[in-house]
């Protein structure tokens, strides 16, 4: 019988852009720039004591193939709300000067309801999916890393739906006027009064999720993860170095995507349970490296 292998193998090549002279960059090539990025915020927090966790794919990522899933195009990062003030003053003196970040904070046009933070590379390029949320910031649109702020969330899932009600009220107006060049300041202030708020009503909430600033999740099934499951966050391997993420990964995982998502054991090797027509990039529509 072979040996049991703790992670999913895979060698699969998924390309981005293909040239006319043949040459091509692929996800994987992509996935190396985005490293260097993720190496910079863990040296920074593991100076200054900031808690900082991988989420969402690139935890999956952990725990289903010790790295990047083959074809995710990006990281997807949690820091607490009691250390985001002082990771924005610390990235401002800090951050290696190939990279630059991008947030609310520090620059009022960019748009509270995708990811709270991009902390980008200079001298390269995406250009997003999503057409109706481009990027407004003028310092660039460089390769990134996506991070969310993590704070107390409602045990209840109406509480939660009542909060984020004029959130999602708000947003079509809100990407409206965006894409008409008006940067809808109130409305943002707005946003994040009601996520910061709700945040503080339920600080003595046993759970915790991202600020609810970010609308996108579907109404009614929020994960909820448990604190004891969340923190303290553990170093796991990723793509031969170390990250942090999840206490529990595997029970947040199971509570954000069901047990279906995990890897599983075929009687000779670890599998990928998604089906083959899925496994593709999501994020990207053009790139320069």
């Amino acid at each position: 019988m072979n040996e049991k292998k703790d992670c999913i193998l895979s060698n699969d090549e998924y390309v981005l852009k293909q040239f006319d002279d043949g040459t091509k960059i692929t996800i994987r090539d992509l996935q190396a720039e985005i490293l260097q990025i993720m190496d910079e915020i863990h040296r920074i927090c593991v100076k200054h004591d900031i808690s900082y966790g991988l989420i969402a794919g690139s935890a999956l990522g952990i725990f289903n193939y010790k790295g990047f899933i083959p074809w995710d195009d990006d990281i997807d990062v949690c820091v607490l709300k009691k250390d985001w003030a002082k990771f924005i003053e610390v990235l401002k003196v800090e951050l290696d000067p190939k990279f630059y970040f991008q947030c609310f904070e520090t620059d009022n046009k960019y748009n509270v309801l995708i990811p709270t933070m991009k902390i980008r590379k200079h001298n390269t390029k995406v250009v997003e999916v999503n057409y109706l949320l481009r990027n407004k910031c003028e310092s660039g649109e460089g390769i990134y890393v996506d991070l969310v702020v993590f704070d107390h969330v409602s045990s209840s899932r109406w509480v939660d739906e009542l909060y984020r009600l004029p959130i999602r009220l708000m947003m079509p107006f809100m990407v409206i006027l965006d894409n008409l060049g008006i940067n809808p300041l109130l409305m943002k202030k707005a946003v994040i009064s009601i996520s910061e708020t709700y945040a503080k009503r339920n600080e003595n909430s046993s759970y915790l999720f991202q600020q609810i600033a970010i609308p996108w999740e579907i109404p009614f099934k929020k994960p909820l993860f448990h604190t004891q499951d969340v923190l303290p966050f553990k170093l796991y391997e990723f793509e031969g170095r170390h990250y942090y993420s999840y206490g529990n990964i595997e029970k947040t995982l199971i509570e954000r995507y069901g047990q279906s998502c995990l890897k599983k054991w075929d009687g000779t090797q670890w599998i990928e349970t998604l089906p083959v027509n899925q496994r593709k990039a999501k994020h990207i529509v053009d790139i320069q490296l």
